[in-house]
């Protein structure tokens, strides 16, 4: 029983998650990136099989940079800004090419970050769609706006046969567990707007780095 309400999910937890992710000058504590990124791979899960390909890739990525995050250097990870210092000024970034390099933890938060877009995306279209839109073309609309253009064909190939039997967006507002509809999708109206907010500080941090095309 306490596994099953462990891995339930709670689009409350990710609304207060996220809530915490930005410090007063807007930096992004990566704790709690973290785990408003294990909340969401609870979602994922909770609609089974269907996005195993991202939700396992995320739980990989979260791996590596809780890692970092109770590492020796941990000090240097308590924000995605001291973590993008600390790894260029020390040359821990492969800008090529992967090489022989271990997963910096700036390449790593930029799949999750991607991942991050689509999410929003996904979300923003079941928040504000008609009753009897429909969710796959929802799913797929916003990753081909997103994901899709950093994933190789066969995946995105895999991706469009997913989306084909997700299910109807009744279901994913149940999947949300935050009440009925009109409460999921006032709480989703509160919560995307921090997702945006977080992703987008790093977005432009990214940028002034040229990090956003890292291999």
């Amino acid at each position: 029983m306490a596994d099953s309400e462990e891995q339930k999910f709670s689009l409350q937890e990710v609304f207060d998650t996220f809530k915490l992710c930005l410090s007063e000058n807007k930096e992004v504590y990566l704790q709690h990136y973290v785990d408003g990124w294990r909340e969401l791979v609870k979602f994922l899960n909770s609609l089974g099989s269907v996005f195993g390909f991202i939700s396992k890739d995320a739980v990989n990525k979260i791996k590596i940079l809780v890692a970092y995050l109770d590492g020796e250097n941990s000090s240097q990870y308590v924000t995605v800004q001291s973590m993008v210092k600390y790894e260029l000024d020390n040359g821990l970034v492969d800008l090529t090419k992967r090489g022989n390099y271990p997963e910096s933890g700036c390449r790593t938060l930029l799949r999750l970050h991607r991942a991050l877009k689509w999410l929003e995306l996904f979300l923003e279209r079941l928040r504000t769609s008609s009753e009897d839109g429909k969710t796959s073309v929802m799913c797929a609309d916003a990753y081909n706006e997103s994901l899709a253009q950093h994933h190789p064909w066969v995946v995105r190939k895999a991706a469009g046969m997913a989306f084909c039997v997700l299910p109807a967006r009744v279901t994913f507002f149940e999947v949300l567990n935050a009440g009925p509809p009109e409460q999921a999708v006032a709480m989703l109206g509160e919560a995307l707007p921090l997702i945006s907010e977080v992703y987008q500080v790093t977005e432009v941090l990214y940028a002034q780095h040229n990090l956003l095309d890292l291999p």
